[in-house]
């Protein structure tokens, strides 16, 4: 994919793609990429600045226009997703239950979302594990939202 901006984060890079004035996709890197700054006064320059204080302050709340395309089920789990505060989590399957769904969807629905962070998937946990990330159960996306929940906790 072809990223508007790549830049740092504390847990490695991500990709930001902006079309038409809002965000749309924003992405774990798996592996290193050079640098994409954004441009000056441009959204994925606000983007960036509103990542890096969510970096140094867990309880910032983002601004950003972002458009969310995908499945009604999708949808909906990603709205349900919007609404766990800073500091907290909920299960698959308490998702599953509140939308009528199954966990495993949930679940899908999660590793499917675009603008991970914003919407912040890596609140939602397995039963008795943290589960999976962003499309996988590899230690590297496992590692990040370890590492998210740590940032956040106490928030």
């Amino acid at each position: 994919m072809e990223y508007s901006a790549v830049i740092d984060a504390p847990f490695g890079q991500m990709g930001i793609l902006c079309l038409d004035g809002v965000l749309v996709n924003l992405e774990f890197l798996a592996e290193r990429q050079a640098l994409r700054p954004p441009t000056p006064r441009s959204l994925e320059q606000e983007v960036a600045e509103q990542l890096r204080a969510y970096f140094v302050d867990p309880r910032f709340g983002f601004s950003l226009p972002y458009r969310l395309r995908g499945s009604e089920h999708q949808l909906r789990v990603w709205g349900e997703i919007e609404r766990i505060p800073c500091g907290q989590m909920t299960r698959y399957q308490d998702i599953a239950m509140a939308l009528g769904s199954s966990a495993r969807a949930v679940g899908n629905a999660c590793g499917r979302n675009p603008v991970p962070i914003i919407v912040p998937c890596h609140r939602v946990v397995a039963r008795n594990s943290l589960g999976g990330f962003n499309r996988s159960l590899g230690r590297e996306t496992v590692d990040i939202k370890q590492w998210l929940l740590a940032h956040e906790f106490g928030c």
